[in-house]
């Protein structure tokens, strides 16, 4: 997993609960890392699954819950850094039939086995939009909530089914 996933869930967890969690997360689960990361290193998935995992039981939140906000937070984060991609379309289905093509592309170019998400689509017509993630992680949640800060930031109203 890229360290910028695992700075921004960081953040996230500084940010949104406080550094003491982050802290006792850090000490309950060990990583190998010890919780050093920066954006452009490879560091193990089982890493932040161990992470969403300890935050799940100390804040009594179901694991699919803090995917979705994690999700949330990264697409602001990702927003901030390099919005260029969201600014480069003009409207949320565009933008989602792009990030295969577009933003997986260009991140390929920037790191070494970056290890995406496939993201293929199907548009029957110019209100709806299905999408086919598949990855080894199975972070669904992580999607769906990516998928939900780009509507946030489109601002539009969408459902979303899985």
């Amino acid at each position: 997993m890229k360290g910028i996933v695992l700075t921004t869930f960081n953040e996230m967890v500084e940010n949104e609960i406080g550094i003491d969690m982050w802290e006792a997360i850090l000490e309950s689960v060990n990583p190998e890392s010890q919780g050093i990361y920066t954006s452009v290193e490879d560091f193990p998935d089982e890493e932040l699954l161990a992470m969403v995992s300890e935050l799940s039981e100390r804040t009594d939140t179901p694991i699919t819950d803090l995917l979705k906000a994690f999700g949330l937070h990264l697409f602001h984060a990702l927003n901030l850094k390099h919005g260029i991609f969201v600014n480069e379309q003009p409207e949320f289905l565009e933008f989602l039939k792009s990030i295969e093509d577009v933003i997986h592309k260009e991140v390929k170019k920037l790191y070494h086995n970056p290890n995406l998400p496939t993201l293929d689509w199907e548009q029957e017509d110019d209100r709806s939009l299905d999408l086919y993630y598949r990855s080894p992680r199975k972070l669904c949640g992580l999607a769906e909530g990516l998928i939900r800060g780009a509507a946030q930031r489109y601002e539009v109203e969408y459902n979303l089914t899985h």
